[in-house]
């Protein structure tokens, strides 16, 4: 099974949202680390539900929209070693970095 986010003002999940800024030239860069980070290390951690990344058209932003089970699952996966090791790596290709937490208030659609 597919597992993606899913924004629901009724699903008890922690959404973190981190904005990455970047100089134009390493958006892919960071891109590429963050999905492989996702790919060998926070998609096996207890809780996490999804990751995506959005690129700004003028390359200076990267978005994470990710989703965990809970607050306490995600501030585990802050612990651990080795999903630290791709979060630093991060931290040195963006110039600032700026995760929060949040949770669904309303959605709308067509």
């Amino acid at each position: 099974m597919t597992l993606t986010a899913h924004i629901d003002t009724t699903r008890p999940v922690a959404t973190l949202i981190n904005v990455f800024t970047v100089a134009p030239d390493r958006q892919t860069e960071l891109i590429d680390l963050l999905s492989r980070a996702t790919e060998e290390t926070m998609k096996h951690q207890p809780g996490f539900i999804c990751a995506n990344f959005h690129a700004s058209l003028d390359g200076e932003s990267v978005v994470n929209y990710a989703q965990w089970e809970s607050e306490e699952h995600y501030r585990t996966m802050l612990a651990d070693p080795e999903a630290r090791v791709h979060m630093d790596k991060a931290a040195t290709i963006a110039t600032h970095v700026q995760p929060r937490l949040f949770r669904v208030e309303s959605v709308h659609a067509r």
